[in-house]
C-alpha cells in the first residue's frame, strides 16, 4: 500500500525501538503520551460525572418548579383606524377582564408550541403550614392531578398516595417528605393552611386566609425543594385564596428540555404578543444554582485540558532534541531530493502519531472507569449515593463531548509539533554535513 513518504518516516520513527533513539528523549516521549492518556482520561470521568450530577439537579429540582408560566397575558384588541393595540388586563373593564384573560389563556393553550409537551391551569400562593410541632412557609402549588400525572417527574417518586387523591373540594394536600419529617406529620394528617394573600375580617380583625387540609400523599426528590412546596387541587387553592372562578389563576408550560425555554418564550412573545413581563421562567428562581454548576464544570474542564496541554507540549522538547540529534539525516533527505515542507511533515505527523497514542489510551481508559466507578468506589470502601435512586454516582457519558474532547487533545498535540518541525524544516545541509 501507497504512504506519502512523511507519514512513512513518522510512522516508522513512532513504532522505532527505543535502542534507536536517546534514553532521554524516549523517556520524555514515554512521558508525554502518559501525560496526555491520564490528562483525558481524569477529564472524562470528571465531565461524565459533572453531567450526571446536573442532570440530576434538572431532574429533582425542575421536576417541581414550573419550567414557564405566563402570570397575566396581553388582549390584542383592533384600534378604529384597524392598527392592533396591545392592552394589559388589568386596564379591561372589570366586568370583561376574567372572560378576556380566560379566552386568551385558552388560546394559548390550545395552540401548540414546539418544545411545548403540555399546559395547565395553575396556581401558586406563599402560605405557612401550621402542625402540632412545628410551623414552615411553603409554596402552595394549586396544579390538575391528571395533568400531573402524565407529565412530572413528582408523580412518579411518590412514596405515599398519588396525585389522583387531590379530588376537588376534598382540601387533600401532598407534601415532601422533607416537609413531613420538619412537621411530624404522615398520611391522614391534618394541617392548618394560612395564606397572607388572601384575607378575611372577623370580630378580630383583619386574619389571612386559613383552612384544615389533610395529608394524602408524600412525595420524595431528594432536592432543595422538597421542604418548600405543597400540592393541592387548583379549584382548593381557588377557594382558599378567595376566587373560586379563578380569575387571578395562570399557565404553566410543560416543556421537553427544561433548558430550551428561551425558544418558547421568543415564540410567545414574537408570535403570540405575550409580554415578557408576564413571562416567568425557572431561571428567574433558579437559574443562579445551574450557573453555578455549569461554571464549576467549565473550570474543571479548563483545570484538566491544562493538564493535558502541558503533556502535549513536552513533546516540543522531545522533538527538538531529535532536531538535533537528527540533523545529518535530515540533511541527507533534503540533498536526495526531499522538500523542506515535506521534511516539516515528518516532526509533525510524529506528534500526532504520538498524540494518537496518547489520546488512545487515556479514551479506552476514561471510558472504563466511568463506567466502572460506581463499582471501583464500592471495592475500595467509599461508595457515593448522590443518584435519585440512591445507587451511587450519576453518569452520563456524551459521545460527542468524549470525541470533542479527544480531537483537541490531537490538535493541541499538532499545534506542539509545529515548532520543532519549522526548525527541521530551516535545516541548511551543506551546514549539517560539515560536522558528520
Amino acid at each position: 500500500m501507497f504512504y506519502p513518504l512523511s507519514a512513512f518516516i513518522a510512522y516508522r520513527y513512532a513504532k522505532s525501538n527505543k535502542a534507536s533513539q536517546t534514553s532521554f528523549v524516549s523517556f520524555i516521549n514515554r512521558f508525554s503520551v502518559a501525560g496526555i492518556a491520564l490528562g483525558l482520561m481524569a477529564l472524562i470521568i470528571v465531565v461524565s460525572v459533572m453531567n450526571g450530577l446536573e442532570g440530576q439537579l434538572k431532574q429533582r429540582i425542575l421536576g417541581i418548579v414550573p419550567h414557564i408560566e405566563i402570570t397575566k397575558t396581553p388582549i390584542i384588541s383592533e384600534s378604529p383606524n384597524g392598527a392592533s393595540n396591545e392592552q394589559e388586563v388589568t386596564d379591561t373593564p372589570p366586568q370583561t377582564t376574567e372572560k378576556n384573560q380566560a379566552l386568551t389563556i385558552k388560546k394559548i393553550s390550545e395552540t401548540p408550541i414546539e418544545g411545548v409537551v403540555a399546559t395547565m391551569a395553575y396556581r401558586e400562593a406563599e402560605a405557612v403550614v401550621q402542625s402540632r410541632s412545628d410551623l414552615r412557609g411553603v409554596q402552595v402549588h394549586g396544579v390538575q392531578p391528571e395533568v400531573m400525572i402524565e407529565h412530572t417527574l413528582v408523580a412518579n417518586h411518590m412514596e405515599q398516595g398519588r396525585f389522583s387523591d387531590l379530588t376537588k373540594g376534598s382540601f387533600a394536600a401532598i407534601i415532601g417528605r422533607s416537609l413531613a419529617i420538619k412537621l411530624e406529620a404522615r398520611v391522614g394528617d391534618r394541617l392548618r393552611v394560612m395564606v397572607a394573600g388572601a384575607s378575611v375580617y372577623t370580630p378580630f380583625g383583619r386574619m389571612p386566609s386559613q383552612r384544615l387540609v389533610t395529608v394524602v400523599g408524600v412525595f420524595d426528590m431528594g432536592s432543595q425543594m422538597d421542604d418548600k412546596v405543597m400540592y393541592m387541587n387548583l379549584e382548593d387553592v381557588n377557594r382558599l385564596m378567595r376566587d373560586p372562578k379563578g380569575s387571578e389563576q395562570s399557565l404553566r408550560l410543560f416543556l421537553d428540555d427544561a433548558f430550551n425555554y428561551q425558544a418558547v418564550v421568543s415564540v410567545l412573545t414574537d408570535k403570540m404578543s405575550v409580554s415578557i413581563n408576564n413571562i416567568r421562567t425557572w431561571r428567574e428562581r433558579q437559574g443562579p444554582l445551574f450557573d453555578a454548576v455549569k461554571m464549576e464544570k467549565n473550570m474543571m474542564t479548563l483545570m484538566l485540558l491544562l493538564i493535558i496541554a502541558v503533556a502535549a507540549f513536552n513533546i516540543v522538547s522531545a522533538l527538538v532534541m531529535v532536531v538535533t540529534e537528527k540533523q545529518g539525516d535530515i540533511a541527507v533527505l533534503q540533498t536526495q531530493g526531499m522538500l523542506p515542507s515535506s521534511v516539516m511533515w515528518i516532526f509533525v505527523l510524529n506528534g500526532l502519531f504520538n498524540g494518537i497514542k496518547g489520546a488512545g489510551i487515556g479514551l479506552v481508559l476514561g471510558v472504563v472507569i466511568t463506567l466502572q466507578l460506581n463499582n471501583i468506589l464500592d471495592l475500595i470502601g467509599s461508595p457515593l449515593a448522590l443518584a435519585a435512586d440512591g445507587r451511587g454516582l450519576p453518569i452520563e457519558m456524551d459521545v460527542v463531548q468524549i470525541a470533542g474532547i479527544a480531537l483537541l487533545s490531537l490538535l493541541l498535540c499538532v499545534l506542539a509539533s509545529v515548532y520543532p518541525a519549522r526548525k527541521a524544516m530551516k535545516i541548511a545541509p551543506s551546514q549539517a554535513l560539515q560536522n558528520e
